[in-house]
């Protein structure tokens, strides 16, 4: 098997370079969104923090690739994007009506749980500008061809947002191998999203189409069965309790359809309270299996944004040479701290990343 092969950064612009929705999330801290008065704002996507993390925690060159509407709540979403430090030369910017019925930015209301009571999101983002974006809008020539880009993310959650948000994947990802930019896809699946597009059914087609262009799969039991169809043995009845064994058959079943994926991977975290996980990652690479350091009854602040966490991590240990071992540290490392931290996107920088990674305790640092 191929390894898994990435530009230099001499030879490129872009060390990562996201494509998805960002949204704005409206948290009511440990209260109910139905009962809030106030909230806390923060942007989110599971595309764009990826590339954030890239900037702000690794030190990569990022961009993003999206739409906003040319309103205050777009240029809300802009300021937060320029404070994260990631590029928006190809976001695509629209004309807002007045009411918001051609054009929005999605939101996203979403509780953190506490003890028994688990997290909760309600969205509210149809209409959104981001939702509208079609082929042929973003010049992909120009980004991957010309600018160059090591990194690609994007995944199913953008997908599933509607028929056209699909297209627009499935056009990204086939010039970006076009150019040999590495195309890393996390699947998320979410039942809600695809009702509109088939359900299930209508995820599997989509997301086998997209996945022949991935280098880099991403995703949980659920995820491989919901979105590609392939059966987990080994599981638990309810896809909650993956072990070893069953995530490495179902990665060599998938590699026989899907020889162009050069790395499995997915976080694994056993919830026993909102506020109190299991947690750990596993990395499928060349045929081997490599696990990270388990965390047990890891105490989590905020669990939104632990799998882009995650993701960034992966990215940034393939990205500088670091080998697969290390990838999945860095990943899992970087999703529990994610997790310790407020809003969707990270507040770490890589030095704590690696003390975390070291096993160095929680003391006062003075």
């Amino acid at each position: 098997m191929a390894e898994l092969a990435i530009k230099s950064a001499a030879e490129t612009k872009w060390d990562c370079v996201s494509f998805g929705e960002v949204m704005l999330r409206f948290d009511p801290g440990f209260g109910r969104v139905r009962n809030a008065r106030s909230f806390q704002v923060w942007e989110g996507g599971g595309e764009y923090n990826v590339a954030r993390a890239m900037r702000k925690c690794w030190g990569k060159r990022a961009a993003v690739v999206t739409a906003l509407p040319k309103n205050d709540l777009g240029w809300l979403v802009e300021d937060f994007i320029m404070q994260g430090g990631v590029d928006m030369s190809y976001v695509i910017w629209r004309d807002f009506d007045g009411l918001g019925r051609n054009t929005r930015v999605g939101l996203n209301f979403t509780e953190k749980g506490f003890g028994i009571r688990p997290a909760l999101g309600c969205s509210d983002r149809g209409h959104s500008a981001a939702s509208q974006i079609r082929p042929g809008e973003v010049n992909w020539e120009k980004l991957f061809g010309e600018d160059g880009v090591r990194w690609f993310q994007t995944g199913g959650i953008f997908a599933a947002l509607a028929p056209n948000t699909a297209e627009a994947v499935l056009e990204a990802v086939e010039i970006a191998k076009k150019y040999g930019t590495v195309v890393a896809y996390d699947l998320n699946f979410r039942a809600s999203l695809w009702k509109s597009q088939g359900g299930k059914e209508g995820a599997q087609r989509i997301n086998r189409e997209i996945a022949k262009y991935v280098d880099v799969m991403i995703g949980n039991e659920e995820d491989f069965t919901a979105c590609l169809g392939f059966q987990v043995e080994g599981a638990d009845e309810h896809l909650t309790n993956i072990q070893t064994e069953s995530f490495a058959n179902m990665i060599k079943t998938a590699v026989k359809e899907y020889p162009n994926f050069r790395v499995a991977a997915t976080t694994l975290r056993n919830a026993k309270t909102a506020t109190v996980n299991d947690w750990s990652a596993i990395l499928w690479y060349d045929g081997k299996i490599y696990e990270s350091m388990k965390r047990d009854n890891l105490e989590i602040y905020d669990r939104v944004g632990g799998g882009d966490g995650f993701a960034s991590g992966l990215a940034y240990g393939f990205l500088e040479g670091k080998g697969p071992q290390a990838a999945v540290e860095y990943g899992a490392a970087h999703g529990a701290l994610a997790m310790s931290t407020p809003g969707d996107t990270s507040m770490v920088r890589v030095e704590e990343v690696e003390a975390a990674m070291k096993g160095k305790g929680a003391r006062v640092i003075r």
